[in-house]
Parts: structure tokens; sequence; C-alpha cells
């Protein structure tokens, strides 16, 4: 009688063990599912998004908007290059919206690289197809009336001078003496599209010379009056991928798109939509009246 009690326990113990681990398995393909193609979360490191979101800010991130990407995680990992897909998506991303991105340009390098482990939470300022202009520290879209981007920090951009800049890093992209492209007069910058065909000149070479490289793995150079693509001359440019410039609310202290150019839309992860947790990394405490709280 006993024997027959014992293997009815330990029959039952092997299937509470069996039930734990099938759950467990489903629950963590759930979660794995979830994170590829859903919602993923980032904590954020610094103040170059102030006042929208502060450090120590964890930001819930959708995926569904522009897709979910789909690559080599591992070969990323080991700093090699890959090619990235992105799944049809349920909307598109809008001038506004917070978005997490790989940062495209790495420290000391003046070609495009995926980073898998570098993050930014940047602002969307231009779209694929835009006319980008900064006047007076203002930032103006071509055909657009409406404002972008943080109203206050152009406003005190506007007011900052050269010899009075404490460290706010003036000049700007493509950092070139002959365009003397600041942060308060920048561009016409024309942001490319998929399917966008422009002149190739020496302003396009220096506009477009990075992204070009990126997309064809060849670089443009200049022989005589000549541009050639490797060893090829070409007179126009047909971009393969859409662009995005972005910048941070924090415009004093944030390396943005001003900086380092134009964003690939294969590098952003999704958009910023809700604050899930916020912590003072000061005081060590949580900041309850940030808990849930939508970004705008």
């Amino acid at each position: 009688m006993k024997k027959e009690v014992w293997i009815k326990l330990v029959k039952r113990i092997g299937n509470w063990i069996v039930n734990i681990c099938f759950y467990s398995c489903v629950a963590f393909v759930a979660w794995m599912v979830l994170q590829v193609f859903c919602l993923t979360s980032f904590k954020i490191p610094s103040n170059s998004m102030e006042p929208a979101l502060l450090s120590g800010d964890k930001i819930l991130v959708d995926k569904w908007t522009g897709g979910a990407r789909l690559f080599n995680i591992f070969a990323s990992l080991r700093g090699e290059e890959v090619d990235i897909y992105r799944l049809p998506g349920f909307g598109s991303f809008q001038r506004d919206d917070v978005l997490v991105c790989n940062f495209p340009y790495q420290d000391g390098s003046d070609s495009i690289g995926f980073d898998i482990m570098k993050y930014y939470v940047k602002r969307c300022i231009a779209l694929p197809g835009d006319t980008l202009e900064i006047r007076k520290g203002y930032y103006h879209i071509k055909g657009i009336t409406d404002s972008v981007g943080n109203v206050q920090a152009q406003h005190r951009i506007a007011r900052v001078r050269r010899e009075d800049s404490h460290g706010i890093v003036m000049d700007a992209f493509p950092w070139d003496g002959r365009l003397g492209w600041t942060i308060q007069e920048f561009g016409p910058l024309p942001v490319p599209a998929k399917g966008q065909v422009v002149k190739i000149d020496t302003l396009s070479c220096l506009l477009y010379g990075r992204l070009i490289h990126w997309e064809q793995k060849k670089r443009l150079r200049q022989k005589g009056e000549a541009v050639c693509l490797g060893d090829s001359a070409i007179t126009e440019y047909k971009f393969t991928e859409n662009y995005y410039f972005v910048s941070g609310d924090n415009m004093e202290n944030s390396k943005d798109s001003r900086y380092w150019g134009m964003l690939p839309e294969s590098y952003i992860v999704g958009r910023a939509f809700t604050i899930w947790r916020s912590d003072d990394p000061l005081r060590g405490k949580i900041r309850w009246n940030r808990v849930f709280k939508r970004i705008k």
C-alpha cells in the first residue's frame, strides 16, 4: 500500500515539474516574441532629452508602428556588418515622435556602422522627403507651418552667442567651412527618401557621401570635375533607404543629427510612448509622479 502511495506521489511531483517546465518555456517564448516583435524597454542614461525624459526613466517602446527588425544578433555582437530587415508596420513614424535608435556613426569613424549595444533616444524632426532648415536657432520644415521639436530649447539656442557659448558646440554637420553651417544657421538640407534621386555634385558629396557609401559599399570620390562611385562616374543617385533628422530636447547638451547627420530608418528600434518607471539616480528613490506618464 505504501509503495503505491509513493508511486502516485512521485508521478504527481513529476507532472508538476513537467508542467512548470512547459509553462516556463511558453512564458519565455512569449516574452521573446513580445520583445522582438511588439514591445521593449530602455533606460534613459543622460539628460539629452530633458524635460520630456529624465535620467533614470524607463520607457516602453513600440515596434509595431514602424515594424520589427530582423537581423543576425550574434554577428552584430561580434561587431560584424549585418543586413537588417524590417517587417511591415501598422503605421509610420511622425514628426515629434520620440524614437529609440542604434547610433549609426561610431566614434572616430567616417562611415555608418551598426552597434547593437549603443542606443540613442531622440525626437524626430524631419521625415524622409522633408527639406529642413535651421534659421536663428529654430527648426523649419519646407511647406510645414507648425513648429517642431522643443521650442523652448530653440529659444535658448537662438540667444546663444559664439563667444559666450560655454561649451556648446556651435559648428554643425557636415563640418565643412565652405558651407559654414551651425546649430543656429543650417541648411537647407533635403532629407533623402527611398527612391528619391539627387544630383551628384560637390554639395551632395558632402551631405550624402556617407549614406551612399553605406548603401553601396563604395565611396564617392571626386576625380577632377567628375564624381565617381567606386570606379564609375555618376551624375545622379537613387537612394535605397529612408532617412530621418533627429534632435535631443535638451539642445544645448545633445549629440544628434545637427552634428552627425541623418539617421537610416533601419537603425530605428521603435517609438517610445510611455514611462513605466522612473528612478532618481541622485536620491535613489522612485519618482512616482512620472510612473506611466505618456511621452509627448
